[in-house]
């Protein structure tokens, strides 16, 4: 099968190396600017793998619009809208996208889904979970979740990418599949504050709490709150809130100890989305609300957290 890749960062580079790992005939694109396509396209490999023969780089969008009827996105989650665009102008309605990125647009609160939705009905699938790119690069398995409005396309895509290094579940609801992917970066931004604070020891009432409260996000929006129990969302804890290499966790440690990190997680951006939902919804977030409130507030990290976990609880949580 010949699949293209959007996007050569840490992930979309091991989604290109994975599937050609597992037989397919693989094309990863970047542009021509981007530092990450030149170190690939000159040495074939980063910092976490070397690239295999059957994955070409490209830097022309319309030969890798042309290449497959399978398109893995994988870019920051802001970025979707503008590609997206430039998509549309070359013509993929009868491509299948698979969007292997986890956010919400900061701006609207919209779902990724809904953002292709508005330029193309080409068909769409989302691929979350947990995971990290050290990990599987040293042959360790995990399970992930492909979800689709349509079966058919679910059906195709697991039978294509499951592997033994990857087990790829079903998933049945794409509303809390995709807020519960988005929603755990948050939460792992909580988790590295509380690391950076010295009290790592909570993270077991914010992984109870937290959960819950996406439950409540996800039902109110239309979903299956039990999703936020499944792979997408806590199932993913593991990989977000404890890791080592969780850059969003990492990211809540260095900001709460004033720290630079170099760059932002795409937490932070979700954390902006998350008060438009809670809004619009009429949601509570207490946990979200307090890490948007240290990042754009300028609210004292350790005041902050205190409050949030002194907190009466509510039988409902």
């Amino acid at each position: 099968m010949n699949i293209s890749v959007i996007g050569c960062g840490r992930w979309g580079t091991f989604i290109a190396w994975y599937l050609g790992k597992i037989g397919h005939s693989m094309l990863l694109y970047g542009r021509e600017t981007s530092k990450d396509f030149n170190e690939l396209k000159d040495t074939r490999k980063n910092r976490l793998l070397t690239l295999n023969d059957n994955v070409t780089m490209c830097s022309d969008i319309e030969r890798t619009i042309a290449n497959s009827d399978i398109i893995v996105i994988s870019i920051n989650a802001q970025g979707l809208r503008g590609l997206m665009k430039e998509l549309t102008e070359k013509g993929i309605e009868d491509k299948t996208l698979v969007l292997c990125m986890k956010g919400l647009e900061e701006s609207s609160g919209k779902r990724l889904s809904e953002i292709v939705g508005e330029y193309s009905k080409c068909k769409l699938a989302i691929w979350v979970g947990p995971g990290h790119v050290q990990d599987f690069t040293k042959g360790r398995p995990n399970c992930m979740v492909i979800d689709s409005f349509d079966n058919d396309v679910k059906n195709r895509l697991i039978n294509l990418f499951s592997s033994d290094l990857i087990r790829f579940y079903y998933g049945s609801d794409m509303i809390g599949n995709e807020i519960g992917a988005a929603t755990k970066n948050v939460i792992g931004i909580a988790s590295g504050m509380l690391d950076g604070l010295g009290v790592g020891s909570l993270k077991g009432v914010l992984i109870s709490r937290g959960t819950r409260e996406i439950n409540r996000l996800i039902t109110a929006m239309g979903g299956d709150g039990m999703c936020a129990y499944g792979l997408s969302h806590l199932g993913d804890y593991g990989a977000t809130v404890f890791s080592e290499f969780s850059h969003n966790r990492a990211y809540g440690e260095r900001v709460i100890k004033g720290e630079d990190y170099g760059l932002l997680a795409e937490g932070v951006y979700t954390a902006k989305a998350l008060e438009v939902l809670s809004k619009k919804y009429d949601v509570e977030l207490p946990i979200c609300h307090s890490v948007y409130s240290i990042l754009f507030e300028n609210a004292k990290g350790e005041e902050v957290l205190s409050k949030l976990f002194s907190r009466p609880q509510k039988s409902e949580e």
